[in-house]
């Protein structure tokens, strides 16, 4: 009996942490990054102690939040690797689908991704190391994909940039499905087709 009640509480407690989280990333995307514990757990709908519980403080609370959505992104982005395409630059390609694909995925990946999103969090300490963890494992994936480097950093780049750009609403989807396919196309070893 316990071992259910155990299981049962789990659940209910990975379940909490999951809306909390969630509700965290809306709560940022609409009042930016001064958010306070309880618009969070208002928005997550539990009582400020039961966040407490799960998040001790607002800083810890961020800290996961960052490592959260790092991992939703990374996922986002092996959602999109193509494992027939076997030659150099697969998770390059992937990358750019995340940013600059025409879904609700994409937009999703972009709002997790946004600077207006992270840019008061970063001034907290502890983020730092989050975010460089997560820069160089993004450099050791991307250098593993058998491309040069100056490839990898300027098709990267424009991706961010283009993502950046939608963010804003200063690229409508046309626009992007242009750029994504440009840059697909430079993410591959070979010469550059496409006339500019």
């Amino acid at each position: 009996m316990d071992r259910v009640a155990d299981g049962r509480q789990t659940r209910n407690a990975e379940r909490t942490r999951r809306a909390v989280l969630d509700a965290a990333v809306q709560v940022i995307l609409d009042k930016g990054a001064a958010v306070t514990l309880a618009q969070v757990a208002a928005a997550a709908g539990v009582s400020k102690s039961g966040l407490i519980h799960h998040f001790g403080s607002r800083d810890q609370l961020v800290v996961a939040l960052v490592e959260d959505t790092h991992e939703r992104f990374r996922e986002t982005v092996r959602g999109y690797l193509d494992l027939s395409e076997n030659y150099p630059g697969k998770m390059l390609r992937a990358y750019v689908r995340a940013l600059c694909a025409g879904s609700a995925e994409a937009a999703t990946a972009r709002d997790f991704t946004s600077a207006p999103m992270w840019g008061g969090l970063y001034t907290i300490p502890a983020v730092a190391p989050v975010m460089e963890e997560n820069a160089a494992w993004w450099d050791e994936q991307l250098a593993l994909d058998g491309i040069s480097p100056e490839r990898i950093l300027i098709v990267r780049r424009a991706a961010e940039g283009i993502a950046m750009a939608a963010v804003y609403g200063e690229q409508d989807e046309s626009s992007i499905s242009t750029a994504r396919d440009l840059l697909l196309e430079l993410a591959s070893e070979g010469t550059f087709r496409t006339p500019l």
